[in-house]
């Protein structure tokens, strides 16, 4: 891939080691040189290398980085220290049994965009989608770059991989998928599965399955496997993970299916901007409804956040504002990021909550007037009103027992006041 103008230092020429750019603001002459000696400078006039963004810019996108990973904001500058001195990255991406969506809303990110990202921040060197080359041009530079690159490079996969009949239903150069993918994995210092379909299956591996489709991990027993499951996932769960990889040469915490726990470790259903209404009791019954209309919670038409461990609700999609996800635009999360939920349970069908469950026993969200009201808000009602005249009625015959003793009459004499004196002894059996 090109360099976005970058004049290759000493390394392989694609950027690796250090690239001499020149500075005339600065006099600079490698790239990230002032980031990494700490001088920062003029925030607002260098460029250098860092794909048109200013010192100023790139510092704030790594500590908005730094606090999408939960980290501490000031672990930002070390970020923007490893992202822009340091090699970058050389990435294989190979794409099976899928849709592109992952490839798709990879190029709708847009901080960074998709070309200061390929061209700054990490070498895509193989993409069947994005690369320039094709053919056997194409296939011989991916050997190329594997054996260049050994143990060095990342390898991303979308897609799931088909195994039966020894893996023929999806081929590219004349290699089935399952070779491609075992034998770029082999030289691979990480593997991360991108999307729903490379890490648990995913629509091609749902019933009745003719192909076999399988997830990345099956394919590769024994290798840790990051998996970036969403339908399609998000952009910035997947460039937070590898800029980690890139600032501190590790992977971020996973959970037990390989998910980054910053993005996966909680569930939709915590931070939906409808969970109050779901602990209010209010829902809605049917799409355009009253309150379906008044934006009420959608656990009854099957959402399935309280199942689903994402984060959706907090960073939305495509950075047009918040909102810009299923429930926000008033449809029920289907669980795609989660394994037997998404593409299995039916669209409309109830959660399994694994936190909190409403009450069965809300009367309608809007009931017509003059209507009579749900048998279950009928039931509700009386035994309300049953409790209280049960209470009103204890109350009463106690009173009058203690009307009636000596010394009370009307409320004056030795057993009136909190119910001392001679009156007040006799009642206190009775209490």
């Amino acid at each position: 891939m090109a360099d976005g103008g970058m004049t290759p230092g000493p390394g392989n020429g694609r950027g690796e080691g250090v690239g001499v750019c020149v500075d005339p603001a600065m006099g600079d002459t490698a790239a990230g040189a002032g980031l990494e000696r700490g001088a920062i400078g003029d925030l607002d006039g260098y460029t250098g290398s860092l794909g048109g963004l200013s010192r100023r810019e790139f510092l704030m996108y790594c500590t908005g980085v730094a606090a999408t990973l939960g980290l501490s904001p000031g672990l930002g500058v070390r970020i923007a220290n490893a992202a822009a001195a340091a090699p970058r990255p050389t990435v294989i991406w190979l794409s099976g049994q899928a849709c592109t969506g992952c490839t798709e809303s990879l190029l709708r990110s847009h901080h960074p965009t998709v070309e200061s990202l390929i061209l700054e921040q990490i070498s895509l060197d193989y993409s069947e989608t994005l690369a320039a080359g094709a053919g056997h041009q194409i296939e011989a530079w991916k050997k190329k770059i594997m054996a260049e690159q050994a143990g060095r490079y990342l390898l991303v996969v979308d897609g799931s991989i088909p195994t039966r009949d020894g893996g023929i239903y999806c081929k590219v150069a004349n290699q089935t998928f399952v070779e491609s993918v075992r034998e770029a994995a082999s030289g691979a210092a990480a593997v991360i599965a991108m999307g729903s379909c490379a890490s648990w299956g995913g629509v091609p591996a749902s019933g009745p399955n003719p192909t076999a489709a399988q997830p990345l991990h099956k394919i590769l027993p024994g290798r840790p496997v990051v998996t970036i499951p969403g339908c399609p996932p998000n952009p910035y769960n997947f460039l937070s993970t590898v800029l980690h990889f890139v600032a501190f040469g590790k992977l971020p915490a996973l959970d037990e299916r390989g998910r980054p726990k910053f993005a996966y470790g909680r569930l939709i259903h915590e931070n939906c901007e409808r969970r109050p209404h779901f602990d209010a009791g209010r829902f809605a019954i049917e799409f355009g409804d009253t309150g379906h209309r008044q934006g009420y919670c959608l656990y009854k038409l099957g959402c399935k956040g309280p199942e689903t461990y994402a984060n959706c609700p907090a960073i939305g999609f495509s950075d047009v504002g918040q909102g810009t996800w299923p429930v926000g635009t008033g449809h029920p999360c289907f669980g795609c990021t989660e394994e037997g939920v998404g593409f299995t349970k039916g669209i409309h069908e109830l959660a399994t909550l694994k936190s909190v469950a409403p009450p069965l026993g809300y009367p309608q969200v809007a009931e017509a007037k003059g209507q009579i009201a749900s048998p279950i808000a009928t039931a509700a009602v009386g035994v309300a009103a049953g409790a209280v005249l049960g209470a009103g009625a204890v109350i009463y015959s106690r009173l009058g027992k203690v009307a009636g003793e000596p010394g009370n009459g009307n409320g004056s004499g030795p057993g009136a006041g909190a119910g001392a004196g001679t009156g007040g002894a006799a009642a206190a059996p009775d209490a």
